[in-house]
Parts: structure tokens; sequence; C-alpha cells
């Protein structure tokens, strides 16, 4: 026994029963395996472990037949062509099956009683470090094994046709098949530039791979000479050889086929599945290759081992879930970031004129947010259920939202969002020689844009809920609200409490929010909504020409400020009530909703409340929701916007040192605008 408690090599061998059944002899290579891997700790010490098999069977007769019968027996149940040709790819050309597919493998344990060669494969060599020590096997010592591993009666000198030509050539005849198909399928054909659908290169590689078959089939030895490095060995003729270049070449037409629906794909919308699909297809383009390369080389069994050796790599990130859901989103996230930044650069105020129409649009909004506090009282004055309280505040929420969209009005915490991918956009282009100071501007004209929105919301707001509060007593005897609930609403809001915690969550749904928003814009247009719109017969019957025009023209320049804001508030009024039925107790905290709820309760209380320490520490607390929401916004939004421009090697220190020395010298550029300068 070695130190690992398993068997050493002698007893491995003598146990090995080539009759054996399917499990007992799978269950056998895994532990031969993870025999030779030892500790998993020197590549080179596993690499010996595999000479000292081959050494061993070499010593002895009766190893060596053990060995060849398994060995045959393991090739005669397990189809590898389905190794070869599909291994790393998913069985269906869906993101979600395959997200489903990959949450199973992570969930349910597999069985070595199969005969999938890619499931006993991932069962075998489950570890990255067999990819190091596959690697460490040189050309002698693996042909030493092929020996020991081949019957001496298939051990001489082998014509074109042999067992492993015909493998490797099912393999690249099913592999190509799904190239095919998949190529020829309408979702990507009609996607295809005109030049690639005239020239046909997936009808061409599937001609191209029955001729390679044919030339295989129809091998003679090769007619160059022996030191020729064409010259396989004798055991591939120059009629393959020309055979394979040509789908090699014909793979290139492919591939530049491809591209051409990633460019469709980034001015009409972004499909997961689509993008999805094509990730799949280049990566059997890749594979094709790779097969290609195994059918003619003068080394197959090097060759191969360092495919399996690659595989082992593929193998563990065929697994993450993570890295399947980055991968094929990363095309989505930054067409969302490139939409948002489109929008954002609306909410930064650049010139004086700018900000005083922020101002404006932000005390429109705070104006609608104090007529959404009195209606929030007053569906809780209902008394209704968490669930439906929560939604009917929630459409409240949204329909106020939408409100304000459609008067041109601005809530401020709506703008980091949208306002982060732009900023996002400028620093991919700030190269390390860039001018570090046109991007403090840019800096200094966002924060003085979320100022004047914060302040235009909230110093409306405030007035305007006491002012209806006041009516509502006057007209009715009654407020917003009474005594008791304004205490409440004191207490909920104090910044001792936890509204810090709830203003940085609600920071979450905001760009959460953005996040639906954008991709509500790239449906709306990957599935040409707005031409549907249009042009659609039964439409046109109903609105007119005309009139079905100009709605295609508003629900394409609205669809992203619509879904927003019905998910916003959605997730403000309903989120909460969830929370609450999982016993998480979350609340939101919005800061201009929270700063009209604290004018009501003021209100309710009267003038005496001044003097209560309650009502200072809730309004402590409003300037630190309005920065946790804004924030927490920005922050994510940018992180995303970072990762889908792919923006790296910025010298973040030399913009920090900017950015701070600006704030030393001109602090009220944060927040005021110059005079505009008058025209020339």
């Amino acid at each position: 026994m070695n130190r690992r408690g398993a068997p050493d090599l002698l007893a491995l061998l003598a146990r090995l029963d080539p009759a054996a059944p399917l499990a007992e002899r799978h269950l056998w290579l895994i532990e031969l395996i993870d025999w030779i891997r030892g500790d998993a700790r020197s590549p080179e010490a596993a690499a010996r472990r595999v000479l000292a098999l081959v050494q061993a069977a070499e010593a002895r007769a009766d190893h060596r037949q053990a060995l060849q019968g398994w060995w045959q027996a393991l090739f005669g149940a397990v189809d590898v062509t389905v190794l070869l040709a599909d291994f790393g790819f998913a069985p269906r050309t869906a993101f979600t099956s395959e997200l489903a597919d990959r949450l199973r493998r992570k969930l349910l344990p597999a069985t070595p009683e199969t005969l999938d060669a890619t499931e006993l494969f991932t069962l075998a060599l489950p570890q990255r470090f067999d990819a190091q020590w596959l690697s460490q096997l040189d050309e002698p010592l693996l042909d030493r094994l092929v020996r020991v591993l081949t019957p001496e009666s298939r051990a001489g000198a082998i014509a074109p046709h042999t067992r492993w030509q015909r493998t490797v050539l099912d393999a690249i005849t099913c592999c190509g098949a799904q190239v095919c198909a998949t190529g020829l399928a309408p979702e990507l054909r009609l996607r295809m530039n005109a030049d690639a659908r005239r020239a046909q290169p997936f009808h061409a590689l599937g001609e191209g791979l029955a001729a390679l078959r044919r030339a295989v089939a129809l091998g003679q030895p090769s007619p160059l000479p022996p030191g020729d490095p064409l010259a396989v060995s004798g055991r591939t003729n120059a009629g393959v050889l020309a055979a394979a270049a040509q789908v090699r070449e014909q793979l290139d037409a492919c591939r530049q086929a491809v591209a051409g629906v990633y460019t469709h794909l980034n001015a009409h919308g972004i499909s997961v599945d689509l993008v999805f699909r094509l990730r799949q297809l280049r990566g059997r383009f890749v594979r094709l290759r790779e097969l290609l390369d195994c059918l003619v080389s003068p080394t197959p069994a090097q060759t191969v081992v360092k495919l399996l050796a690659r595989w082992v790599v593929t193998a563990q990130d065929r697994n993450s879930l993570r890295a399947l859901v980055a991968a094929n989103s990363s095309l989505l996230a930054a067409k969302m970031a490139e939409r948002s930044a489109e929008t954002g650069e609306n909410y930064i105020t650049r010139t004086r004129t700018e900000y005083v129409q922020m101002l404006r649009q932000a005390a429109g909004g705070g104006a609608l947010t104090a007529l959404t506090t009195w209606l929030k009282f007053l569906i809780a004055g209902l008394g209704l259920g968490a669930f439906w309280g929560g939604f009917w505040s929630g459409l409240m929420y949204a329909s106020g939202f939408i409100v304000i969209q459609l008067l041109h009005f601005t809530l401020a915490t709506k703008q980091p969002a949208m306002t982060a991918p732009a900023m996002a956009a400028k620093l991919k282009d700030l190269g390390p020689g860039g001018a570090v100071t046109e991007f403090v501007d840019e800096v200094t004209h966002l924060v003085r844009s979320q100022v004047a929105a914060v302040l235009g919301n909230v110093v409306v707001v405030v007035p305007l809920v006491v002012l209806v509060c006041t009516a509502l007593v006057v007209g009715t005897g009654r407020g917003m609200v009474d005594a008791a609930d304004a205490r409440d609403v004191l207490a909920s809001l104090s910044l001792w409490g936890p509204t810090a915690l709830y203003a940085a969550f609600t920071g979450v749904l905001l760009f959460t929010a953005s996040l639906l928003a954008g991709w509500a814009e790239n449906w709306f247009v990957l599935h040409r909504m707005d031409s549907a719109l249009r042009y659609h017969p039964r439409i046109t019957a109903l609105l007119g020409t005309d009139r079905a025009a100009r709605w295609a023209a508003f629900m394409r320049l609205n669809i992203s400020g619509f879904a927003s804001n019905i998910a916003l508030g959605l997730m403000l009024g309903l989120v909460p009530a969830f929370a609450e039925f999982f016993g998480l107790g979350l609340q939101a905290r919005h800061v201009t909703l929270s700063a009209g709820q604290l004018a009501a309760a003021g209100a309710a209380l009267g003038w005496a409340v001044l003097r209560e320490p309650a009502l200072w520490w809730a309004v402590a607390a409003i300037p630190v929701i309005g920065g946790l929401n804004l924030g927490v916004s920005f922050y994510l939004a940018f992180r995303l916007a970072l990762q889908a421009h792919n923006v790296s090697g910025v010298d973040r220190a030399r913009i920090r040192s900017a950015i701070w020395a600006r704030a030393r010298q001109a602090p009220k550029s944060f927040f005021l605008p110059e005079r505009d300068r008058p025209s020339a």
C-alpha cells in the first residue's frame, strides 16, 4: 500500500480482469489514474509512474495480456467517436439547456457504469493536475505505451484504414455535420452578410468533408520521399493531405462568414442563445482542426495526449456556471452598457444652462413624488396584506415614475446606473498618456449633475408634502398620517437604525432596474418590434399608417425608460414584501420618497417636533440615503460597464490623485457650474 492508502501498481495489475463487468473495468481505470496522480504535486513524478506501468507490462506477459484485453474491452464498449467529436460541447444548442445540464452535473453524481466516453473521461480525469502530467508524457514513452496496449497482431505496419483513422474520421464527420447544421440554421444564415450567403461556405464544407472521407477510403502509399515532412510514415497519402488542406480552407471561409453574424448582432440586438450557438460553432471549428491534425499527424499518440490535456482544462471550465453565464452574456452586457451610455450622456450637465435645466426637471420630479408620497400613505391606510400592499404600492410607484418620464422630469436616483456606462466608455478611450484632465472634468460634471438632481427632488418634495398635508387638514380634518404613524416613520428613517443598509439595498434595486431596461431595449430591437408596430397589417388597420409609425417611433424611444420605471416601481413595492415573507426584514429607502415621508411625519407632529432628536436623526439620514442610493447603483453599473468594455490597464492612482487635486483646488466645481461663456 502507498502512503495515500491506495494499492500499489502490482496489486492493481493483479486485480485487472478484462472480463469484469463494465462498471468494475471503469472503476479500475479511475483507480489506476489516481495511482498515477499520486499526491498531485509533481507532474514529473506522475509521468515516471506511467513509465513504471509500461515497464511492469513489458516485464511480465500476463500483465501485458491483461492490459491488452482490458484496453480492447474498453474501446469495444465505449464509443470514442463521441469523446473526440462532442466533448466540451453542449448536447443541445440552447443556453438554458446547457445551464440546466451544468447544474445537474454539479448536484447529481455520475456513474462509472456508462457507455458515454465523455462521462467516463470526466470521472477519470477530474483535476487540472491531470493536464500537467499528461503534458509530461514524451513521444518515446507514448510509443512504448501504445505497443504495450496493442496486440502483437496489430503492432506492425498499418494500412491507411486503421481503426484509429476510422475513429478519427468518424469524429470529423460527426463534428462537421454539427458545424454544417448550425451554420445553415436560419437564425444564423439570415444574419450573415450577402456575400457570405452567396458563397455558401457551409455547403462547400460538407462537400469537402465527403471528399476527405473518400480520400482516406481510397488511400494509397504516399508517393512522397520518406524524408519529406508530408510523408507521414506511409500512413497518409498525398490525396488525404490535399483533402485535409482543403477542409482547413473551407473552415476559414466558414469562420469569416460567422464573423458577419456578430456584426449583425451588434447592430440589431444581442441574443444570448445566438451568442451561445456562435461560441459552440467557433469551438467546433477549433475541434475540427485538431481532429484533422490527429488524422495526418506523424505522431498520433502524442497529438491525442496533448488534445486530452487541453480537454481536462475544458472539462473544468465546462462545469462552471459562472463561466457559462459570463462568456455568453458578455456581448449582451456590452450592448446594454452601450445603450445605457447613450442614455446616460443626457443626464450629464456641462454648462450652466444644462445645470439649470436639470434643476427644473428634478423639481418637477420632486413635485410628482409629493403626490406619490400621499398615495403611498393612502394604500398603507387600507390595511392590506403584505403582498397586496406591496403590489399596489409597486403599481403606484411605477405609474408615478412613468408620468415623470413622459413629462421629461427627473428622478435623481435613476441617473447613476445610466451615467456610469458613459463614464466607463470615456475611461476606455483614456490611454496611458491620455488626457486625465478632461476625464476629471467629466467627473465634476457628473457629480454636479447628481447633486443638482437630488437637490431639485428633495427641495421641492418637502415643502409640497407639507403643503398637501396642510390642505388635507384644512379640507378633511386629517393629515396624510396620524401621530403614531408619524413617529414610526421617524424611527424607521433614523440614522441609528438599519437605514444605511436599506439605502444600499435600494441602490442594488436601482442597478437591477437599469439592467432590465437595457435588456428590454435590446429585446425590442432584436425582435424588430418597432418595425412590427409600424408595418403589421392588423396594427396599421387599427391605428392607421401614420399613427402606427408615430407609435413605433415613440416606443423605440421610450421602451428603456418604461422597462426601468416599471421594474423599479414593482421592486420597491414587492421586494420588501417578499423579504418579509422569508424573514429577511429588508426595506427600501429611496432618498426622494424618504424625504417626502419625513416631511409628512413632521407635518403630522407639528412645530414641536423640531425640538425632538428623532427628527434630526431622520434628517441626518437623508443625505446618507441619497449617497448610498447613488453610490451603490453607480458602482455596480460602472463595474459592469468596465467588464463589458474590457477596460483594463488604466492608471487608477493617477486618476484618483487628479480628482483629489481638483477637489482641493476647485471644490466649488463639484457643486456649481461656471458661467456660460458668451458665443463669439
